[in-house]
C-alpha cells in the first residue's frame, strides 16, 4: 500500500473550498436558530410582562348600569297571560 496521498495544489484549493463552504453553511444554520429562539424568547418575555398590565386593572360595577340593564330585561321578558 501507498503512504500519505498526495494532492495537487487544484484539488487542495477545491478542499479549501469545500471547507470555507461548510464553515458558512454551519454558521448560517447556527444564525437561524439563534435568531428563532431569541424571537420565541422576546415574545413570551412580552407577553409575561403585558399581562400584568392587564390583570391590575379592576373591574369596575356601576350599579346604575346594572339596575337599568336588569330593568330592561324585566320589560322585554315575555310575562304569562292570565
Amino acid at each position: 500500500m501507498r503512504g500519505a496521498t498526495r494532492f495537487t495544489a487544484r484539488q487542495e484549493g477545491h478542499m479549501e473550498t469545500m471547507a470555507h463552504f461548510a464553515g458558512l453553511l454551519f454558521t448560517t444554520v447556527f444564525a437561524v436558530a439563534a435568531a428563532g429562539a431569541m424571537d420565541w424568547l422576546l415574545l413570551k418575555v412580552m407577553f409575561h410582562l403585558m399581562k400584568p398590565a392587564t390583570a391590575r386593572r379592576p373591574l369596575v360595577r356601576r350599579s346604575e348600569i346594572v339596575n337599568a340593564t336588569r330593568e330592561l330585561a324585566q320589560h322585554f321578558t315575555p310575562q304569562p297571560k292570565m
